[in-house]
């Protein structure tokens, strides 16, 4: 038998693990842990205290042990039981991150559907993405259903999911499903199998200047046209990046704005948010327009050096983007659409800011 305690003793995370046991107590006390089960060095620390602290008994089981080596969770002895769910070492200093117990065990349970073979490096390596992962299917619980009114809502056996599989683990994952879902003239399907890439929600943005009525693109090299033999594979795009587990995606938009164009955004306004590709790709993306001080020499080269990015900002009067849309020169799916949503709301958005006394067309200083 082991202990576990603090997060990992809490239900969603111990069902996920399938445990069951006994209530203990461990002598001590409980300090930090804010991200404990969604990075390796998230866990609290025991220290000696007056009172204890609420456990459970359980089995080392293999799942716990699968989960504890991705995790770098060690057991230790205290108070004559072996305790898991603390740290060995110092731990991190975290902020508390919202949904915390259903991102926790959304990772645990990818860690335990990973191949059996997949070594314990390469999914701890990859805690950061299947973080977003998480949090993007906490996200997706809690969505209305889209296409109220004509889209009916099916009952939750309409898909059923008979077989699953992940023949590819990199920074980026695939799964596999034979699955079987709901006719709409009635009855289900055949088996069938369907594939998709496990990619995450992310958050997109098109900076705008309404005193000078002008936006911020950027441009970097992308993988997908270079492996498709687009002869420009430096593309055009919004600002954009992926939402962190525990992150917002106005709060992710707002990292990215800084570290991909060095750029402070004075207020968001929600675009629309939607699936680029949802025949193949788990992507959910949030779009806004970012309003900006834009003046002349801003656009530089940015991007993090750990994440090897290299990253050009261009300026651009908002017609002329729009031109280059209408002409076909914007291969980048957001990039197009925003563009064209802009155009369609850029008098009622300045309207807005008018208002709110966040600037005129006849103050080019009002965001300094």
């Amino acid at each position: 038998m082991i202990v576990i305690v603090g997060a990992l003793a809490q239900p969603q995370l111990r069902q996920a693990l399938c445990l069951m046991g006994t209530p203990v107590r461990v002598p001590g006390a409980l300090t930090g842990g804010a991200r404990a089960g969604i990075v390796r060095d998230g866990w609290p620390q025991l220290t000696a205290a007056r009172g204890y602290v609420t456990g459970l008994a359980v089995p080392q089981t293999p799942q716990l042990d699968r989960y504890a080596a991705v995790m770098g969770l060690v057991a230790q002895t205290v108070g004559g039981m072996q305790v898991m769910g603390i740290a060995s070492g110092s731990s991190g200093d975290h902020a508390p991150v919202d949904d915390h117990d259903g991102i926790a065990a959304e990772i645990a349970l990818q860690i335990l559907q990973a191949p059996v073979e997949t070594d314990a490096a390469l999914l701890a390596w990859r805690l950061p993405m299947m973080g977003t992962w998480a949090a993007s299917r906490v996200r997706a619980r809690a969505m209305a259903p889209s296409g109220q009114g004509i889209v009916p809502l099916r009952p939750a056996d309409s898909l059923r999911t008979l077989q699953r599989s992940q023949p590819f683990l990199g920074f980026f994952g695939v799964e596999r499903q034979v699955l079987t879902h709901a006719l709409h003239q009635g009855g289900q399907t055949a088996d069938i199998t369907r594939e998709a890439f496990l990619s995450g929600d992310a958050a997109v943005m098109l900076p705008w200047d309404p005193v000078r009525d002008r936006v911020l693109v950027i441009e970097q090299f992308r993988m997908a046209p270079a492996l498709r033999g687009d002869p420009q594979p430096w593309l055009l795009e919004p600002i954009a990046g992926r939402i962190d587990a525990g992150e917002t995606p106005e709060a992710a938009i707002l990292r990215e704005a800084q570290e991909e164009a060095g750029l402070t955004v004075k207020r968001l306004f929600a675009a629309f948010h939607a699936y680029p590709s949802p025949g193949a790709l788990c992507e959910f993306l949030y779009h806004y327009v970012g309003i900006a001080d834009l003046p002349d020499g801003c656009a530089g080269i940015h991007g993090l050096d750990a994440e090897a990015e290299d990253i050009r900002g261009h300026l651009l009067d908002r017609a002329r983007l729009s031109a280059l849309v209408d002409a076909g020169q914007v291969a980048n799916g957001p990039l197009a659409t925003l563009s064209l949503w802009l155009d369609a709301r850029a008098d009622r958005m300045l309207a807005q800011l008018q208002a709110a006394g966040r600037g005129c067309p006849s103050n080019p200083g009002a965001y300094r």
